[in-house]
């Protein structure tokens, strides 16, 4: 599932399918489908729409981890654009986060409680899976990309960015990533039992961290990120 200038990633001759609808409504947008260099079936969903114009708060969550889980998949990775906060979190690196806080407000986050779907009290202790964590680490170790094997991924609400008094506050609380999508869709995840792993861009340090002007370092950062990101996707499913 893809987020900010992720959508590139999807190759020319990927089949498309219908958009589909979800008992909980249609789902962000069509699902677009290929066979990676492994090997392995990939299934892609940008999650902010089609023309990338969904806000953070505006996607719908539910429908989209619903359609996911509908098919079946072995595992679900999130690519998500993030901001840095501590220093080993800089521009152009992965980040594999085992850990997140949600700052989220107002969100459909759960199905629970919806005509029977899903479960009302998910442990949630591990938020990312371990098993889907590793494999992303190896394949990075096995193809030499720059990638942290750790991190406290904050979700905040969006859609502008934080203060720098903000990003103070989660540092203190332990964040090391800050980004807007992360959660309902890691929660929506476990409810439906699906495998779900971050792998998180970090395309600008975070308020108050740089000098340079945050949209500057992300026009400077994101093609580095995804790339990688792109390399790291055309190996999922291998087993060395």
């Amino acid at each position: 599932m893809g987020g900010s200038g992720a959508a590139r990633l999807v190759p020319s001759g990927a089949d498309t399918l219908a958009p589909a609808r979800t008992p909980f409504g249609p789902a962000d947008a069509p699902l677009r489908r290929w066979i990676n260099a492994a090997g392995c079936e990939i299934w892609w969903l940008e999650r902010h729409g089609e023309s990338g114009a969904i806000a953070p708060h505006r996607v719908n969550y539910r429908a989209n981890i619903w359609l996911m889980h509908s098919l079946g998949l072995d595992g679900l990775i999130g690519l998500n654009a993030v901001g840095g906060i501590d220093d080993a979190s800089y521009p152009g690196r992965i980040v594999v986060p085992h850990q997140l806080i949600d700052y989220t407000w107002g969100r459909a986050h759960s199905f629970a409680g919806e005509a029977g779907f899903g479960r009302p009290h998910v442990d949630f202790t591990e938020p990312f899976d371990r098993r889907l964590r590793l494999h992303l680490l190896d394949l990075a170790r096995a193809t030499g990309i720059d990638c942290l094997d750790q991190g406290t991924y904050a979700a905040v609400q969006g859609p502008r960015l934080e203060t720098a008094a903000e990003i103070d506050r989660l540092e203190r609380d332990g964040a090391t990533l800050v980004g807007m999508t992360g959660m309902p869709e890691a929660g929506l995840a476990r409810e439906t039992g699906l495998a779900y792993a971050m792998c998180a861009l970090v395309v600008n340090r975070a308020a108050g961290r740089s000098r340079q002007p945050i949209h500057e370092e992300m026009a400077r950062w994101l093609d580095a990120a995804v790339e990688a990101a792109g390399r790291l996707l055309d190996r999922t499913g291998a087993s060395d």
